[in-house]
């Protein structure tokens, strides 16, 4: 008879332990102001430092791990030159890939702008990784909402490099 109610006790206590937690929705947690404020500081540094480069000409391979088709995807080394995309090529077959699947993403003043894009929106969960030396983002992952399936974005900047 005892066991029964010792059982019960100890799940009621586990579960009122845990109320305050369960209450607060991952939405919440995810958005919270100081979370948007780091995100926000470490964009204006990140921006701050590649403005300080001045670097026009680049290229670099970028890679989209979103749930769309594959041709979005990529690999695709993109080549920028005074600022402006000049070319958007596969990584498998070297040939020219169409560039409205890749607008977004063409240059790393755009990126940037995704990021605070993604900011603005108070994205469910925002994770970037930065390049320590130059500043721009190497890593972003945004899930605008977490109540939405497929929508995340997963995308990877390597292999920068400035050219001539």
């Amino acid at each position: 008879m005892r066991l029964p109610i010792i059982i019960s006790a100890s799940l009621l206590l586990s579960v009122s332990l845990n109320l305050p937690v369960m209450s607060q929705s991952s939405i919440e947690i995810a958005q919270s102001p100081e979370n948007n404020n780091l995100n926000s500081r470490r964009l204006k540094f990140n921006r701050n430092l590649w403005n300080q480069q001045n670097i026009s000409n680049y290229r670099y391979t970028f890679s989209n791990g979103c749930f769309c088709i594959p041709d979005a995807r990529g690999p695709v080394v993109i080549e920028v030159r005074n600022g402006q995309t000049t070319s958007i090529t596969s990584v498998a077959t070297g040939q020219p890939v169409d560039p409205q699947y890749f607008q977004k993403y063409s240059t790393i003043p755009k990126l940037f702008n995704l990021i605070q894009d993604a900011i603005a929106r108070q994205a469910s969960s925002l994770s970037v990784r930065y390049a320590p030396s130059l500043g721009y983002p190497t890593q972003i992952d945004i899930d605008y909402s977490s109540q939405i399936a497929d929508e995340e974005l997963y995308l990877t900047i390597e292999n920068f490099e400035e050219i001539q």
